[in-house]
């Protein structure tokens, strides 16, 4: 599994459908076949890259791919 946003391998499971890349600090969510996407800051708010993403994600299909790669 590949991180979205680096590309890093290094990405572990935080909880139910919730992964975490130790690279880019990036939270990611699988809901179903949606897919949000988080920032976590320094002081540990998050912050949404749906906004960013979402076109990147639907034009090279990542979503589907990360999602079959988790199942």
């Amino acid at each position: 599994m590949k991180c979205l946003n680096c590309n890093s391998i290094d990405i572990g499971k935080i909880g139910k459908q919730q992964y975490f890349c130790w690279n880019c600090c990036i939270e990611i969510t699988v809901n179903g076949e949606k897919l949000d996407l988080f920032q976590v800051e320094k002081d540990g708010t998050v912050s949404s890259l749906n906004d960013l993403f979402f076109e990147e994600i639907h034009s090279k299909n990542h979503q589907h791919d990360f999602v079959k790669v988790i199942e």
